[in-house]
């Protein structure tokens, strides 16, 4: 009797413990899979948005360049966007009648080689594309507005902000960007509204010749610096008031035909010829500077730098650059 109570307590404690066993199993929590975040690539393919995109990337070989590991940020265009990019030419019935080159050009300048988040963006600024189409195969520049949304070059307006992905971020627009020469620079920032307005005054073919091959480097007047002008003459109210061949010595003597000049390639004392033949002077000894042949006119300011177009590069400056008239 008494070996049967030991077997029957042995049974119960065996049976326990299976019990307890089978609860801790119940107790083990198993982790949850890290989610895959998809690359630039993945994402505009799952995007009926970008559909568009993803043909004009493929025809340009360059969908393993967003499927490869890096930081880009990519301004992606939609489907319209790219409609309305076809119906500006007879010739372009679909994406693959745009030649690979242009294509490759087009879909470039929509990149920046960084992570750009939309709250790293702000008014006013200038963001270095992947694009190559600068004169010696210098990147090209884009310009970001956020007064009123993001908008870029004046033209595309961010429509959804910071889509994350493995290798970068996305942002969607309403508009293909297409790479800018140096009057397309000044029309898009309208802190240049002023030079615009000059460069088109009489009948000044101005734009027409800087729309050209180039290269031509830009120094750039800000409005400011033409309301110092006007205010410089009691008999100037407007641009029109200023007698027309000095505006024209005025604007030859901001522009250099024949040399795409960064701001590294400037060196104290330097003398850079301009369109109209007079000379200007570098003076780095308190950043860089400017001076005129107007010996009265002091140093003049480069403030921006660097701006760079598909045939030329733009220096924004303070002061209109005055010449000896």
């Amino acid at each position: 009797m008494k070996n049967l109570n030991k077997a029957v307590m042995a049974a119960l404690i065996l049976s326990t413990s299976l019990i307890a066993c089978d609860d801790d199993d119940d107790n083990v929590l198993t982790p949850t899979p890290t989610p895959t975040v998809q690359n630039i690539a993945e994402i505009a393919s799952s995007d009926s948005r970008t559909d568009s995109l993803v043909v004009a990337l493929s025809a340009a070989d360059l969908v393993s360049t967003f499927q490869a590991s890096g930081t880009f940020t990519v301004f992606a265009p939609t489907n319209e966007a790219f409609r309305n990019l076809l119906a500006t030419n007879n010739d372009w019935n679909q994406i693959s009648d745009i030649d690979k080159a242009t294509l490759t050009s087009v879909l470039t300048y929509h990149v920046l080689g960084s992570t750009v988040k939309s709250t790293d963006l702000s008014d006013d600024m200038y963001a270095t594309t992947i694009n190559t189409s600068g004169p010696n195969g210098v990147n090209t520049s884009l310009f970001v507005e956020t007064s009123n949304g993001v908008t870029i070059n004046n033209s595309s307006k961010v429509m959804q902000a910071d889509i994350m992905a493995s290798n970068g971020v996305i942002h969607i627009i309403d508009r293909v960007l297409l790479p800018p020469n140096v009057v397309d620079i000044a029309l898009a920032d309208d802190r240049f509204s002023s030079l615009v307005a000059a460069l088109t005054a009489y009948n000044f073919t101005y734009t027409t010749t800087l729309s050209g091959n180039g290269p031509f480097t830009i120094f750039a007047p800000t409005n400011e610096a033409f309301t110092t002008l006007l205010n410089s003459n009691s008999k100037w109210n407007t641009l029109n008031d200023i007698p027309e061949a000095t505006l024209q010595a005025v604007l030859e003597y901001h522009v250099v035909s024949g040399a795409n000049v960064q701001a590294s390639q400037l060196s104290q004392g330097q003398t850079i010829g301009t369109l109209g033949g007079s000379d200007l002077t570098v003076d780095l000894t308190n950043g860089a500077q400017l001076q005129t042949e107007e010996s009265s006119q002091g140093n003049v300011n480069i403030i921006i730098t660097d701006v760079q177009a598909t045939n030329g590069v733009v220096h924004a400056v303070n002061q209109v650059l005055l010449p000896q008239l």
